[in-house]
C-alpha cells in the first residue's frame, strides 16, 4: 500500500501505530497530494492496491471534493489530504500526544 503512494509520488506519508489509542484501527497512514486531483488519484491507487490483494475497503468517503479522501481497511485507514487541510486539522499531532520523541529531538 505504501508503494501504491509513492508510486504516484505522495507527499510526506507518515506512517502512525496508533493501537492502545483507540479500537477504530491498528494504524494511520497519512499522505498529502498536490491537488484535488492528486489526491483522488492515489486513494483509487490505494483501493486498487488492496483490491489486488484480495482486500476489500470498507468504505471510502470525500472522494467528490477530494480535499481529504479516507480509506477505510479495517486495521489500516489512508488519509490522503490536501497540504493546507492536513496542517488544519493536524492528524499527525492528534495521534501522537504523550508518544516518546526521539532520542535527538531530547537534546536542548
Amino acid at each position: 500500500m505504501l508503494a501504491a503512494l509513492e508510486e504516484l509520488k505522495a507527499r510526506d506519508v507518515r506512517v502512525i501505530d496508533v493501537r492502545g489509542k483507540t479500537s477504530i484501527a491498528d494504524v494511520l497512514i497519512i499522505a498529502s497530494g498536490t491537488s484535488t486531483r492528486h489526491v483522488k488519484s492515489l486513494a483509487d491507487e490505494v483501493v486498487k492496491f488492496v483490491k489486488k490483494a484480495g482486500m476489500m475497503p470498507l468504505g471510502v468517503e470525500g472522494e467528490r471534493e477530494a480535499e481529504w479522501v479516507l480509506v477505510d481497511l479495517g486495521d489500516i485507514i489512508v488519509h490522503v489530504m490536501l497540504p493546507r487541510i492536513r496542517e488544519f486539522y493536524g492528524l499527525e499531532r492528534l495521534w501522537t500526544v504523550g508518544d516518546e520523541m526521539p532520542a535527538a529531538a531530547n537534546v536542548v
